[in-house]
């Protein structure tokens, strides 16, 4: 069940200037916010760094590889990647990942497990997402050995042997897609998970589903290239505080430009800018979509109406800086 409102956005920009800290309401005071984007006094709110094609220039980068798993194959998916070899978290550049399911909200307020029920349908039922500072940052890990480990290209064996496994859990090859994280707010968090050799250590059986750790709702819009300057302009005059138990909120404006291993060119149906936020729990999601007020414009600044997808995540590593 997609929830069609405009309010994730609403909740998304807060813009911060040096010498006049916004209110954070009700935040834990062992919590700390931090943003990546700082500002002279003599800028007003709304002026941000822009491209000569008046975009934002980005804060963060993040790489996505969306997944289909097969029917009743989750678990296993999980344990695969609960069980990887992974450097990730000692990675220079690294600031945040989770693994993530898509749930949708039932009627009495729970979440479930939304794993589609054909090939088109399950398409990015599990998206890993990882932060990372520059893009510059994440090319050279997916140009380095590190990256060849991860994904089993260690030797031809241990590759063919991914590969086999990949086919028997997924419906068909991932598909990776890249953004430009703008407006980037984080929230220092209280605890870091301890990792091995950068990389959690979680028992997984293969049977049930890993627990989840944070909660992430993912607001697709569709904004036609024309457009895009207007639509960030607008968006980011819309300022509101992020609410108690926010940990990261950033718009993500998809990069077009990305090559490498699996990356097909953009279709037209797919989303130009996911506002994304993570929250420490459902309990958090469920409090913000209760006080927000919506986005709105007096220009209708996309091709079809925004969409918003649900997801738990799991498997978090993250730093004592936050995303």
């Amino acid at each position: 069940m997609a929830i069609t409102s405009l309010l994730f956005v609403a909740i998304l920009v807060v813009c911060h200037r040096e010498g006049a800290a916004f209110a954070v309401p009700r935040l834990n005071p062992a919590r700390s916010l931090t943003t990546s984007r700082s500002m002279s006094t003599a800028e007003t709110d709304s002026e941000v760094a822009t491209t000569s094609k008046g975009l934002m220039t980005r804060d963060r980068y993040v790489a996505t590889n969306r997944f289909a798993v097969r029917k009743g194959q989750g678990p296993k998916f999980e344990k695969r990647w609960a069980t990887r070899k992974s450097r990730l978290a000692e990675l220079d550049g690294f600031r945040h990942f989770h693994l993530m399911r898509r749930v949708v909200l039932n009627g009495d307020g729970n979440t479930s497990y939304n794993g589609g029920d054909s090939d088109e349908g399950a398409q990015e039922n599990y998206v890993s997402f990882t932060v990372w500072n520059k893009k510059s940052d994440f090319s050279a890990w997916r140009n380095g050995e590190a990256f060849k480990e991860a994904h089993g290209g260690t030797s031809i064996g241990a590759f063919l042997s991914t590969m086999v496994n990949s086919a028997l859990v997924l419906r068909g090859p991932p598909r990776p897609a890249f953004y430009d994280a703008l407006l980037m707010q984080s929230v220092r968090p209280e605890s870091i998970p301890e990792t091995v050799d950068g990389w959690r250590q979680i028992e997984a059986d293969g049977v049930t589903n890993l627990p989840v750790e944070c909660f992430v709702s993912m607001e697709k819009y569709y904004v036609p290239l024309d457009k895009a300057a207007v639509f960030e302009k607008e968006l980011a005059s819309h300022k509101v505080a992020m609410a108690e138990g926010t940990l990261v909120a950033t718009l993500m404006r998809r990069d077009g430009q990305a090559k490498g291993h699996g990356v097909v060119e953009m279709s037209m149906d797919e989303p130009s800018y996911v506002a994304t936020r993570i929250y420490k729990d459902q309990a958090a999601f469920d409090s913000a979509l209760k006080k927000t007020r919506p986005f709105s414009s007096d220009d209708k600044l996309w091709s079809r109406e925004p969409e918003m997808i649900l997801y738990e995540g799991t498997l978090v590593i993250t730093n004592t800086h936050g995303a």
